[in-house]
């Protein structure tokens, strides 16, 4: 399948909120270690969210800018704050009902600068960031012929940079307060970003 329409994205999107709720129990107790632990609960909502706004009938740009929206009015904290700017950032690069390849890596592109507008995390600094930006890359310099190999790629950088999140020192955001201590776990955001974009490939 070298092109994406909505029917198809729905069922990626879905794939992802199920394998959330699975392991949303394992997101939260990564969260108690430096946060508030309710980040599984959080990426929950914020998922339900977004999929119950998915309208096949509509295009991408327009569905795209319902689901971020309905993530930042029917949720609130970071969670959905940062789901639904990469949300709005997809809708911003994304036009018709069905995307090529490249369409869809400049989607993709999209919402990660869409998140980049909410926070000033990077890289190391031990967020979702670690697993969203190697995922994004990974799939900009892809050459691939089908979207499952896109988003393969996208997975296994998402999946290899929220595991370098374990021996990171927390920089960012409250879990930076706990200075050494956060090292030794992995981040709850990456971790939870990991298995969104992992569940996309495989659903394809």
């Amino acid at each position: 399948m070298n092109t994406l329409n909505l029917d198809t994205f729905k069922t990626m999107f879905v794939a992802a909120q199920n394998a959330v709720k699975e392991r949303c129990d394992e997101f939260s107790q990564l969260d108690a270690v430096i946060g508030d632990g309710d980040h599984g609960t959080a990426i929950v909502q914020a998922l339900d969210a977004a999929v119950e706004s998915i309208n096949t009938d509509s295009d991408f740009k327009q569905t795209l800018g319902d689901m971020g929206m309905n993530v930042m009015l029917k949720t609130s904290g970071s969670t959905s704050t940062l789901l639904g700017g990469f949300l709005l950032g997809m809708s911003d690069h994304s036009e018709g009902k069905e995307l090529t390849l490249d369409q869809v890596k400049a989607m993709f592109k999209g919402g990660l600068e869409g998140v980049q507008k909410q926070t000033k995390a990077m890289p190391g600094d031990k967020t979702m960031m670690d697993a969203l930006c190697p995922g994004i890359e990974a799939m900009e310099s892809a050459t691939c012929d089908s979207i499952k190999c896109l988003m393969t790629r996208c997975a296994e950088a998402a999946k290899a940079g929220a595991q370098k999140t374990i021996d990171m020192k927390a920089n960012f955001g409250r879990a930076r307060n706990y200075g050494e201590k956060s090292i030794g776990y992995m981040d709850s955001g990456a971790a939870s970003w990991s298995c969104i974009l992992e569940a996309f490939g495989k659903a394809l």
